[in-house]
C-alpha cells in the first residue's frame, strides 16, 4: 500500500525530530546545572571575620586549608564579574533552548497532522474501490486482509505518533515554567530540585519510546 509507506516515512521523520528534541533536553540539562553552580558560587557567604571569635580563631590557625578556604570564600570583584556573565550566558542558552524544543515541537505537531491526513485519505481510497464487495473471492479476501493489516500498522504509527506529542509537550511546559522561575534569588535547594525534574523527566514513559523506536527497525 503506497499508503502505508507514506505513513512509515512521516513516523521515520517524526522520530528522527524526537530523536534531536532528546539530544536538546540533555543540552538543557546540563545548562541548567551549569546555571546552578554558578548561582552557588554567587551566593556563598563568606566567614564573618568582624566576630572576635572567629577573628581569633583564624589567627590562631592559619594553615594552608584555612586561607586557602578563606580565599575560595571571598569573592572578588572580577570574579563576580567573571560568574555574572556565565550566568547570563546561561540565561541566553535557556532562551534558545527554548526557541529551538518549540520549533521541534511545531514540526512533530505538523507531521501529526500529515499522518492524520494520510489515513484519512487511505480509508477514502480504501471506501471507493469497494474491497468489502469483493469477499466471495478468496484471491480478493487475502487482498483485503492484507489491507487490514497494513492499515492496522498505519494506525500503530498514528496512534504512537500521539502518544508521544502529548509527553514531549509536556516535557517542554515543564521545562519552560522551570527557565522562567530561575532568578538570581533562586533558593540552591530549589535548583536541586528543578535539576532532578529536569533530568528525570517525569512526564516521559520510557516504555513507550522504546517501543516506538522498535516500530522502525
Amino acid at each position: 500500500m503506497e499508503s502505508n509507506k507514506e505513513a512509515r516515512r512521516i513516523f521515520s521523520d517524526f522520530m528522527t525530530r524526537i530523536a534531536k528534541f532528546e539530544e536538546l533536553a540533555t543540552l538543557g540539562s546540563g545548562l541548567l546545572g551549569s546555571f546552578r553552580n554558578q548561582l552557588e558560587l554567587l551566593q556563598r557567604n563568606p566567614l564573618d571575620k568582624r566576630s572576635k571569635l572567629v577573628g581569633d580563631i583564624i589567627k590562631a590557625n592559619e594553615t594552608q586549608r584555612m586561607k586557602a578556604y578563606l580565599k575560595d570564600r571571598c569573592l572578588t570583584v572580577p570574579a563576580g564579574v567573571q560568574i555574572m556573565t556565565k550566568l547570563n550566558m546561561c540565561q541566553q542558552g535557556f532562551r534558545d533552548h527554548l526557541d529551538k524544543a518549540k520549533s521541534l515541537l511545531d514540526e512533530l505537531e505538523c507531521l501529526v497532522d500529515n499522518m492524520i491526513s494520510t489515513l484519512k485519505m487511505a480509508n477514502e481510497r480504501e471506501t471507493s474501490n469497494g474491497c468489502e464487495n469483493h469477499s466471495g473471492d478468496e484471491l480478493a479476501e487475502e487482498d483485503a486482509e492484507l489491507v487490514h493489516l497494513k492499515k492496522h500498522e498505519a494506525f500503530d504509527y498514528a496512534a504512537m505518533m500521539g502518544i508521544i506529542y502529548n509527553m514531549l509537550k509536556q516535557d517542554y511546559t515543564m521545562q519552560e515554567k522551570i527557565v522562567s522561575s530561575l532568578k538570581l534569588s533562586s533558593p540552591l535547594e530549589q535548583l536541586d530540585s528543578y535539576c532532578k525534574m529536569w533530568s528525570l523527566r517525569p512526564y516521559i514513559n520510557d516504555d513507550v519510546m522504546h517501543q516506538a523506536w522498535r516500530l522502525i527497525r
